[in-house]
């Protein structure tokens, strides 16, 4: 799970970021009282994950963004930020430019996941909340950069 993935990343000399760790204050919230988030609490969030992301690639870093990207166009703020959105047009080309991203779609049955997140403590999100995301999740495609990994593999 998430050790083996931090062990990989801290070896590589990647940073890791948990897109958890930038909700704000109101999102947590609203999850915690079991309401999903919508599109439009979404995408400030997103929209400032796409600049850490941003800002790690100007610098030269490599890293890793946890981060439940359950919608085609979320994982096209990642990439492109606020322009993907129309709400944005940066008088600077390159603040536009794409990141080079590639997203690890991690599948795998509802029953499965939610027994993981039964085992988590101390998250903000209550397990009531895992068919919300199922029902909002657009599996990634063709011409995304993805690649899917089945978590009932052992490593």
């Amino acid at each position: 799970g998430l050790a083996m993935v931090l062990v990989v990343v801290m070896g590589l000399g990647w940073k890791f970021f948990d897109a958890d760790d930038y909700h704000s204050p109101e999102n947590k919230k609203k999850m915690a009282a079991g309401m999903p988030l919508n599109d439009e609490d979404r995408i400030p969030w997103l929209c400032a994950l796409h600049d850490i992301l941003r800002r790690e690639e100007s610098s030269g870093q490599d890293a890793v963004l946890a981060c439940s990207a359950l919608k085609k166009i979320y994982r096209l703020i990642l990439v492109r930020g606020a322009s993907a959105i129309g709400n944005s047009q940066s008088e600077k080309p390159e603040e536009n430019a794409a990141l080079n991203i590639l997203f690890v779609h991690l599948d795998g049955p509802t029953d499965l996941i939610a027994r993981r997140l039964e085992k988590r403590r101390g998250h903000f999100m209550p397990l009531k909340l895992l068919q919300s995301q199922f029902d909002a999740l657009e599996p990634p495609t063709a011409p995304e950069r993805f690649i899917t990994v089945n978590i009932k593999m052992k490593f």
